[in-house]
């Protein structure tokens, strides 16, 4: 190759055979030149060759991104590894299904952005789009942001074969994702999402016409489905209303943050349907605003200290109740002022208890004569409170547990109502709640009206959402938790800390004890081995791929021990599940407290070598 003295590195680039010593890196920088058509992420890795930065460049081209809890998310910006415009899956639906050009798919997007990468959730939707018309698949390409419920939602009713909705939901600014649903309104498990990878692996160049996102403006395939699937989810919505006459004439105020993202308009109209007075937003923060310019992280779970604008909003308009929906608005944060002027911000699991308790008591004042309480069922995640499970054994209902994620309980709702069985609510304890089963996954909007229509009825008796917990509780049983994690960044010692669990005091024989802890029982989720089982084996699906065992102790306790899909952590669930005579409350923290201790000490042992 002649050397170029112009200084005009682009010219060659196309076409150079690189040397960087690693072939299949050079491979890797040849494919993504020649086919990134987005000038501002070719220009990333065009500079990082030109600077020399095999490492930078290696991390971002030699390894894919793989489906994780909640879809395929990633920072934005050039490589295979990252999100941009070289995600797709049409060959694997179109080896699904013989009716795709009939049906069509759905892409729904948020508000995020990045200039540096011309990444924004709107133009990746564009392009999912042209991928699918070039190809002569119809789309249902909402014309504006909405709320991650409306994509399942909008696949169920317009029976489309999929849907994808980009987003990357309460995650850091620089992230975006993707979240797939199957035909069915859930997101996609195992075997579609592995199948979907290796498609993308086995056809990673793109077709021409990938590209031509003016097939969006032009092509008689588009659809746009926003006015008629928010016409029919708010119409769905008064299935979960009760009390409508009841919140007309509420004194209550709500204050409503969007957290920059989706969720203004849509938390406003779902507040007409039940017939309250809109609620009053954070002018800061009612608008997109991909900066997310006003909170450290856009993530409500923060609590107190990422909730200051809205609290203080409801503070000056004499509000007693602050919702907060994340930025793609399928997650709710929900706080009250009590007699002292503090804040009581809720945790997920207290919000379940009370929206177990609430979506219960409408049911059993609604019901049809000849419903059958044990055809009824909620469910929640395993890393979640067990409160759910307590209600249920007391009033004779279900209760089911699913594996982390709100994919596997969409799975398991979708074989419930084909046996004929009735999902009443359903919830995972990092503040993703369901309400009913119109949309099958979490979902803000409608959980952010549940809670005012369940604190005006509580109003009305003069009991704060605050006193209704503890009610809760004493009916059936205080249940305490707490989560937290550790930060591994070497995977090897990960694997040795879990693996250590399983041969504790001799191969394959898990701990009897946790300190002074008795342990009745072990379910690993990661061998499909479950001791409270008669044949031993876990009745959730095994999950190769990640760690996690859970130990049920004698006094009621309950410990999950698990490693996190997305970080380099380790997490642990503890909690007390108290019996209702167990009422001090002040005495089952400590003992909560003196069995995390044990945990950490004697199996996660952060000081030990491993």
């Amino acid at each position: 190759m002649a050397e170029n003295t112009d200084g005009d590195l682009n010219s060659n680039l196309l076409h150079a055979p690189y040397h960087t010593g690693d072939p299949q890196l050079d491979t890797a920088i040849g494919q993504w030149l020649r086919w990134d058509k987005n000038p501002k992420t070719k220009e990333q890795i065009e500079n990082l060759l030109r600077n020399g930065m095999n490492k930078e460049l290696r991390d971002r081209l030699c390894c894919r991104m793989t489906f994780g809890t909640a879809g395929l998310r990633s920072a934005m910006g050039a490589g295979f590894c990252y999100i941009n415009d070289l995600t797709g899956m049409y060959k694997y639906l179109e080896r699904c299904f013989s009716d795709f050009k009939q049906r069509g798919f759905v892409v729904g997007y948020d508000t995020r952005g990045q200039v540096t990468s011309s990444c924004s959730s709107q133009r990746l939707a564009k392009l999912t789009a042209a991928v699918l018309l070039a190809k002569d698949v119809p789309v249902y390409l909402f014309s504006r942001y909405v709320p991650t419920p409306f994509v399942p939602y909008a696949v169920q009713k317009l029976k489309a074969v999929a849907g994808v909705m980009i987003t990357a939901s309460h995650n850091r600014k620089e992230d975006n994702g993707y979240k797939v649903y199957w035909e069915t309104g859930a997101q996609i498990t195992s075997p579609h999402d592995k199948e979907i990878l290796k498609c993308i692996e086995e056809c990673v160049e793109p077709w021409n016409g990938s590209w031509n996102d003016n097939l969006v403006d032009t092509s008689p395939l588009k659809r746009d489905p926003l006015q008629d699937i928010c016409r029919r989810y708010m119409e769905d919505l008064k299935k979960i209303c009760f009390y409508r006459e009841l919140n007309s004439k509420t004194t209550l105020k709500f204050v409503h943050t969007s957290f920059h993202g989706v969720g203004h308009d849509y938390v406003q109209l779902a507040f007409k349907v039940f017939g309250f007075k809109p609620p009053i937003p954070v002018p800061e923060q009612k608008d997109p605003d991909p900066d997310f310019s006003t909170v450290k992280c856009p993530n409500p779970e923060e609590g107190e200290s990422v909730l200051e604008l809205s609290l203080r909003l409801a503070e000056k308009e004499n509000a007693r109740i602050v919702l907060a929906t994340d930025p793609d608005a399928d997650r709710l944060a929900a706080a009250e002022l009590q007699e002292n002027g503090c804040w009581k911000v809720f945790t997920g699991n207290e919000l379940a208890a009370l929206f177990g308790w609430w979506m219960f008591d409408c049911w059993k004042k609604n019901k049809s004569r000849n419903a059958d309480v044990k055809n009824v069922y909620m469910l929640a995640t395993t890393v979640s409170s067990k409160i759910l499970k307590a209600i249920a054994l007391k009033e004779g209902f279900h209760f089911e547990e699913t594996l982390p994620g709100f994919k596997w309980i969409g799975s398991r709702i979708i074989d419930l109502l084909e046996n004929g069985k009735e999902v009443l609510f359903a919830f995972e304890e990092s503040i993703g709640f369901l309400c009913g089963t119109s949309v099958l996954d979490k979902d803000g909007v409608s959980a952010a009206v549940v809670v005012a229509e369940m604190a005006s009825y509580l109003e009305t008796m003069n009991i704060t959402l605050k006193q209704q917990l503890v009610k809760v509780y004493e009916k059936y049983g205080y249940h305490i938790s707490k989560t937290s994690y550790f930060l591994c960044y070497e995977p090897p010692t990960i694997k040795s800390i879990f693996e250590r669990l399983r041969n504790f005091d001799s191969p394959k024989e898990y701990p009897k004890f946790c300190g002074t802890f008795a342990i009745l029982h072990v379910r690993d989720i990661t061998t499909g081995y479950d001791s409270s089982q008669p044949n031993k084996k876990s009745v959730l699906p095994v999950s190769k791929n990640s760690q996690m065992i859970t130990f049920t102790f004698q006094n009621g306790c309950v410990a999950t021990l698990r490693t996190s899909g997305t970080e380099p952590k380790i997490k642990y669930y503890a909690e007390m599940c108290a019996s209702p005579d167990q009422s001090d409350t002040a005495l089952l923290e400590e003992e909560l407290k003196k069995l995390i201790d044990a945990l950490i000490e004697n199996f996660l042992q952060p000081k030990e070598k491993h």
